[in-house]
């Protein structure tokens, strides 16, 4: 079958022989909490996946990773959420001048196939998605963390936790916003049950609670203003919107596997789900490319954003279409098609929302500077 040749010759070529292995493992069981997969993506060496060759990783690139976590997804969104929050923070930290702890620290997050949580603020009401939601005091030596992160993917696995605080500048004009790095078992870290629904249940979206948690100043990494979308703030959120948007589509693209395999519908709707998918696809490539061109600035940024709603509008309808092919005894019967279904459309909850941003792309395709919400 051509339908995502390309994504599974690529997830094949870093990660040999990994979609057989998950492709024989109930979906269901993969997305259920304690399952295998994120375990079996460790084993298989999956944290190392854009850490640079030169640091003993696997060094793919965006390109090439959206087309691994769209093959994933096929197989367990689950995994594939939770694997997106850790190479999103990779990504961002490599964007910076590596000091020698830095490379030692990639190069045992490769070595040791370690996991990092993502810390970064969610979407709030009256709140910016840039602004941390945990609370930073400096002490003599780095600062000490307060507050909570909910949801948090990889809550039980991560072995280090990655959190955005709001930390002094040395030029003395305010804060910076900066990604403090903490062992999982450094004390005054907890985890509390938060995620309650089924829809991606496999992916330890729980809560991570910090009391007084110390951090030394040479595992922070400033990152610019807060308020501005400096160049490592920007690639984060770039590789965030992308590599989540294409993780998606990997979930709908398991619903048009069935309906390929089983032969529902006719040519032209079959043909349809194609266009739609494929559609998404070559979009999200093409935003990729220019992000490892170097783009960072508000275009990009803004572009990004219509690609991901795009997509987003694409999984809608590839979906509906088809749940509806594979019919009603398939959605009854089976449990996935439902659970695909339902997972498919979570991509609405990731901030920024289609909703939250519409002002602010309004004003810019109208000329203004692009504001986030």
């Amino acid at each position: 079958m051509n339908f995502l040749k390309q994504e599974r010759e690529t997830l094949e070529k870093f990660l040999p022989n990994l979609d057989s292995k998950l492709e024989n493992i109930p979906l269901l069981e993969m997305e259920s909490q304690g399952n295998p997969a994120i375990q079996i993506f460790r084993e298989w060496g999956g944290t190392g996946l854009l850490i640079p060759r030169e640091y003993r990783g696997m060094g793919a690139t965006l390109l090439e990773l959206i087309r691994i976590q769209r093959a994933i997804a096929c197989r367990s969104p689950s995994l594939a959420i939770a694997a997106n929050m850790h190479h999103c923070t990779v990504a961002a930290m490599l964007e910076d001048s590596l000091r020698d702890e830095d490379i030692a620290f990639f190069s045992s997050i490769a070595q040791q196939n370690l996991y990092i949580a993502s810390g970064f603020a969610d979407g709030r009401m009256h709140a910016s998605v840039l602004f941390p939601d945990l609370q930073a005091e400096p002490i003599l030596g780095g600062v000490k963390v307060n507050g909570s992160k909910k949801p948090c993917s990889l809550s039980k696995s991560m072995d280090f936790l990655t959190a955005s605080v709001l930390i002094p500048s040395p030029s003395g004009d305010g804060n910076l916003l900066a990604l403090a790095i903490i062992p999982a078992d450094t004390p005054g870290i907890e985890r509390r049950p938060f995620w309650n629904t089924w829809a991606l249940g496999g992916s330890e979206s729980d809560e991570v609670i910090l009391k007084d948690v110390e951090v030394p100043e040479e595992l922070i990494f400033p990152l610019g203003k807060p308020e501005a979308l400096g160049s490592v703030i920007a690639k984060s959120f770039l590789w965030f919107e992308v590599v989540v948007s294409a993780s998606y589509l990997g979930v709908a693209s398991a619903l048009i596997e069935r309906v390929l395999v089983m032969g529902k519908g006719s040519p032209e709707e079959r043909m349809l789900l194609g266009v739609e998918a494929e559609g998404a696809m070559a979009a999200l490539e093409g935003i990729a490319y220019q992000i490892e061109q170097g783009y960072r600035d508000d275009r990009a940024v803004a572009k990004a954003l219509f690609v991901r709603y795009a997509v987003q509008r694409a999984i809608e309808r590839i979906s509906t279409l088809a749940s509806e092919l594979l019919g009603g005894i398939a959605f009854v019967t089976s449990g996935e098609i439902a659970y695909l279904l339902a997972t498919s459309r979570a991509i609405a909850f990731h901030p920024p929302s289609r909703l939250s941003m519409a002002s602010g792309l309004d004003g810019y395709l109208a000329g203004e500077p692009l504001v986030m919400p």
